[in-house]
């Protein structure tokens, strides 16, 4: 009996003799071509002032920078709105927003001007106090394993110590403490593995992140006003406070988000200026004004797919791809579209996206936190540029999309509400103390004299003060970038152990008493 393989292999053999020896092998499909005219882009810009100043009366975002590229011109770049809610500086094409996430495609161009060939981003990565919870996971993992998030770590893992103000130093080396999926054949948005893959490339130049950020990407570009050090972002005199929305609608500038241990993955502050001038880089395959600023085959393996990160939700659906720093899709013509997304939720949120085939990319910035806006702007660009109108209401869809966002997280325990019954709370010397978590620290509970408890958490450390719920079970208001509204405290007098419940999911949130 011939074996399957046998069989298949008899059967494609059949095939090609009834096709005849003069029979060419079919041709693959033609290559997506260039679709858009210079009149249909002339459109979308003329729309634009529009556009922006509708998004910002429905939300409210206070200030907007807007830049747009076409055939390696800016045929558009303006600022709208306020720099900061209650002081009358305007928004102007110069002014400094903190681009949040955005920092991911700028940070893949700097690793793609220091890497000789497109293979390096295919070398084990090393860096001094970083490790994987599996060590052969460590051994082996790459730059481009790191830059497209397919490393294994949990989503967003590290976030959380950077909100309690532990440092980059400790927020690498405790990586190693984080479950881990499956090594290449997962993916999961982190921003601290990311940092890891960049830091380590500067390292093994010998020199930090924002120098070598500075000496491959921002001064040979010309990008005299970006940087990727909160310092330079708070220092530069026209930049724009971050917002966030207060529950009567209006916005107030009452955070400040230092993404410092964050650097390459989310630390970058530019203006809609400096990001048109890599947006014509991005598109000229790396050259500007006529220069070699990043060789064009490093620079394009950061657009190729590396990893699923969207699959279709039906058969016909699109599947998304994750890149090195940059979302990857192609459209219903083949195109490929690139993009990325940026958002603080302590009040920064930013968007670019590019057509490379039309040599056409858009870059939105604002100082709100996100409601969609960036990348309703953008869509609605690109729409019209195909349409010659938008199809829908861009907005409504992304607004949805990031009110989504930000539910998730949240307990499904409403603890500003005591169940009827609840059970009282045992005495406070049931609860006080230094209790141990490997991952996240030392974790102190103490008795005020008001005869209140308070938890504190952190390096500094940040006190909670809680509230009780029933029984052994307390609640307090988390802070920070990740907050996710009122959490539960657990406590187990009986084991000395105290579990708090947005530090464990995953499984990290135990904490354990002397």
């Amino acid at each position: 009996m011939r074996t399957l393989r046998a069989f298949t292999a008899a059967g494609a053999a059949a095939l090609l003799a009834t096709a005849g020896t003069a029979t060419a092998a079919p041709s693959p499909p033609p290559a997506p071509t260039a679709q858009l005219t210079d009149a249909q882009v002339d459109t979308a810009v003329r729309r634009l002032d529009a556009t922006v100043a509708e998004m910002m009366r429905r939300t409210g975002v206070p200030g907007v920078s807007v830049a747009v590229v076409h055939d390696d011109k800016v045929v558009y770049l303006k600022g709208f709105g306020l720099r900061r809610v209650g002081d009358p500086a305007t928004v102007n094409p110069d002014t400094v927003f903190q681009v949040a996430s955005l920092s991911k495609p700028i940070s893949s161009t700097v690793v793609a001007g220091v890497l000789k060939d497109p293979a390096e981003f295919d070398r084990h990565t090393e860096l001094p106090g970083f490790a994987l919870k599996d060590p052969w996971v460590t051994s082996h993992v790459t730059t481009a394993d790191l830059l497209s998030h397919r490393s294994g770590l949990p989503d967003h893992a590290g976030d959380l110590l950077e909100d309690l103000g532990y440092d980059q130093a400790y927020i690498l080396d405790h990586l190693r403490l984080a479950p881990l999926s499956p090594f290449r054949a997962s993916y999961a948005y982190t921003n601290f593995g990311f940092t890891a893959g960049a830091e380590a490339i500067a390292r093994s130049h010998g020199t930090t992140w924002q120098k070598l950020s500075a000496d491959t990407l921002f001064k040979p570009a010309g990008m005299a006003h970006t940087s990727t050090e909160f310092r330079a972002f708070v220092d530069a005199p026209d930049h724009a406070a971050t917002h966030v929305k207060n529950p009567d609608g209006t916005w107030s500038p009452r955070f400040v988000r230092d993404p410092d241990a964050q650097a390459p993955a989310g630390g970058v502050s530019s203006t809609a200026r400096d990001m048109s001038r890599w947006l014509r880089l991005q598109l000229s395959g790396g050259t500007l004004d006529g220069k070699r600023i990043i060789p064009a085959d490093t620079l394009a393996r950061t657009h190729l797919p590396e990893i699923v990160s969207q699959p279709p939700a039906s058969p016909t659906a699109r599947t998304g791809f994750y890149g090195l720093g940059w979302n990857v899709g192609y459209d219903d013509a083949g195109r490929l579209r690139l993009s990325h997304s940026g958002a603080f939720e302590l009040g920064a949120n930013t968007s670019v996206a590019m057509l490379p085939l039309e040599k056409l990319g858009i870059v939105v910035l604002t100082n709100g936190a996100p409601v969609g806006l960036p990348d309703a702007v953008a869509a609605d660009f690109f729409d019209t540029a195909e349409h010659g109108k938008a199809t829908t209401d861009w907005l409504a869809l992304t607004g949805a999309l990031y009110a989504q966002i930000n539910a998730e997280g949240r307990s499904p325990t409403d603890y500003a509400h005591p169940p009827t019954g609840a059970k009282p709370a045992g005495e406070d010397s049931a609860y006080t103390g230094t209790y141990e978590n490997p991952y996240y620290g030392k974790a102190t509970v103490a008795a005020t004299s008001r005869g209140k408890l308070t938890l504190s958490l952190g390096p500094e450390p940040m006190v909670f003060p809680l509230t009780h719920y029933d029984g052994n079970t307390f609640s307090f208001e988390t802070a920070g970038e990740n907050a996710v509204g009122r959490t539960g405290v657990f406590f187990s007098p009986a084991d000395r152990t105290v579990r708090i419940e947005y530090l464990d999911a995953d499984h990290l949130g135990t904490f354990t008493g002397g």
